[in-house]
């Protein structure tokens, strides 16, 4: 297995379309969700180790997560978990755990990626990332992996590519923001365009030097510190100056300002697992298109309906189609499943409720 391999883990999100199952206290990362017997970061962890090291994966998450990660990966030693001090989005977390791999290894590479995805092929997901690895060995780029749209999605953001590049990997031409549905269809239809996944591939070097190029505040910022990072002194330095840093994705900070990035159309199914809709396209369905996890069930004249409960309850449903219906502790949802984008803010009114 190659040393110098490395994956960061992004596993600080909340998951707040996935309340009541996913709190602030217990986000979907740490959840079985699809009913596998393992969470979305035990697959991500176990599908990245395939190609890195186990001791070269790091987590990136906030503190609260910290005793969470070490229960639920045995194998990460508590030097592998980066913690945010505070929450400043993707690029400020991204670029200091780069920093700390340079450390490590000047002459890593690495992968970015969430953990709270689903991936169906998981040779087909190795075999993209190992040619993603050879070209950024070679090459100073960044690199992101594209899926190819199956419909004109309005969840996701979009990578555009030239057209008349007849490559294999793509010069990316510019990420587009999420679009309506008009603007997907059109994307669709012209040929050129994946779905952006957020996961990305690229050198240590060249990934800090895009840094360093296009968001060069912030990269002094935390070079203030390097000769801190790795040694008991990493922590207070981080705590002190990591609130300061910019809020900014690494897509605004980074990715949309260079002229080096390239895409890599994928070759494996995926899904961003982002609401019960998709969390239900996933699932295994009866002869009614129900979906169940956990539960046990009585179902008449009910279709189209994801059911989920803990601890085997007994669930009867009649007369009802295109819900979602939960059950977790204190909470009970049942909610249509073409509304599934507000219970964001349902979970908010909730929340102030306690």
């Amino acid at each position: 297995m190659n040393k110098n391999y490395y994956a960061i883990v992004m596993a600080g999100g909340v998951g707040s379309r996935f309340w009541p199952v996913s709190t602030t206290e217990f986000p979907k990362q740490f959840h079985d969700m699809l009913g596998t017997g393992e969470t979305l970061i035990q697959k991500t962890f176990s599908r990245l180790s395939q190609l890195i090291p186990k001791e070269n994966i790091l987590i990136l998450t906030n503190e609260v997560y910290n005793d969470l990660i070490l229960e639920q990966l045995p194998l990460v030693k508590q030097e592998q978990i980066v913690l945010e001090p505070a929450m400043r989005n993707t690029a400020p977390c991204i670029l200091y755990a780069s920093l700390k791999i340079k450390k490590q290894n000047p002459n890593a590479v690495m992968v970015v990626a969430p953990s709270d995805h689903w991936i169906e092929d998981e040779l087909q997901f190795v075999a993209n990332l190992q040619r993603a690895f050879d070209f950024c060995e070679r090459e100073n780029t960044l690199m992101t992996l594209g899926i190819l749209p199956t419909f004109p999605n309005t969840g996701y953001g979009y990578i555009e590519y030239d057209k008349l590049d007849s490559r294999p990997i793509k010069k990316v031409v510019q990420f587009r923001e999420k679009p309506d549905y008009a603007t997907a269809r059109k994307f669709i239809q012209s040929r050129n365009f994946l779905w952006n996944a957020g996961i990305f591939v690229w050198s240590v070097e060249s990934v800090l030097k895009a840094y360093e190029h296009y968001s060069p505040v912030m990269y002094s910022q935390f070079m203030g510190g390097y000769e801190a990072l790795n040694t008991n002194d990493e922590n207070q330095f981080i705590k002190e100056n990591y609130p300061n840093a910019e809020n900014i994705s690494v897509d605004y900070a980074i990715l949309e300002k260079a002229q080096n990035v390239y895409v890599l159309p994928a070759t494996f199914d995926w899904n961003d697992l982002g609401t019960w809709g998709s969390l239900y396209d996933k699932l295994p369905k009866d002869d009614q298109d129900n979906a169940v996890v956990n539960a046990t069930v009585i179902l008449e004249n009910a279709s189209n309906n994801i059911i989920r409960t803990e601890g085997k309850k007994l669930v009867v449903v009649d007369g009802l189609r295109d819900f979602i219906i939960v059950d977790k502790e204190d909470v009970l949802l049942i909610y249509p499943k073409g509304k599934e984008q507000e219970i964001k803010r349902i979970t908010t009114m909730a929340n102030q409720l306690k």
